[in-house]
């Protein structure tokens, strides 16, 4: 043990910290803060949900009325997420998912939209590519657009993953295949279920 048992909840660590929560007295819910290899306190527990570092950004709130965005690593806000947003995810490849209502879209780091709220549902970049849902969950189907916003692979799918490898597992007709960016199956559906490629 080099950081000893002392936090009600614990995360793994992400880019050189750690998000960890205590129950305060009185409280029902954990603050979250984060800290570093040395099980040191770099930012105090004061949030009442955040996410772990991605790309030196971490996602947090302290009330959805004040203190509700993202925080770089020293614990100062960077975006401070405008209450038209409903939700914020961790910035991958450059961009976040945010959700306004039922609608999702991404922000650059500056907190601009950049591809705006229209997709009933979205996964994080990968490899250049989004997987974004056209419709409900139920008949609805998924594909691909880039970081401009443009739809690059049709919705197709009945199911879709983000690409890893060159490579993303979609379903269609029940089973589950691989296609390539092109949206070309490479592994035609034939596996009842799939998961992305890794080494």
């Amino acid at each position: 043990i080099v950081i000893k048992p002392q936090f009600d909840n614990a995360y793994p660590f992400s880019e050189g910290l750690a998000r960890v929560g205590i129950v305060a007295f009185g409280d029902v819910f954990d603050k979250y803060g984060f800290i570093n290899t040395a099980g040191k306190f770099v930012i105090n527990p004061q949030f009442t949900t955040a996410g772990d570092f991605s790309e030196g950004l971490a996602r947090v709130e302290i009330t959805r009325k004040y203190g509700h965005g993202f925080i770089n690593t020293g614990g100062e806000f960077i975006i401070n997420i405008n209450p038209q947003f409903d939700g914020a995810y961790p910035f991958s490849e450059g961009l976040a998912m945010v959700r306004i209502g039922g609608k999702r879209g991404f922000i650059n780091p500056a907190g601009e939209i950049v591809i705006k709220p229209q997709f009933d549902s979205a996964f994080s970049f990968s490899e250049g590519l989004a997987v974004v849902l056209i419709g409900d969950f139920t008949s609805g189907k998924w594909g691909y657009i880039n970081k401009a916003g443009e739809v690059v692979i049709n919705p197709q799918f009945d199911r879709a993953w983000p690409f890893s490898e060159g490579l993303a597992p979609v379903r269609i007709g029940g089973k589950f295949g691989y296609i390539n960016k092109a949206g070309e199956f490479v592994i035609k559906p034939q596996f009842d279920g799939a998961g992305s490629f890794s080494k």
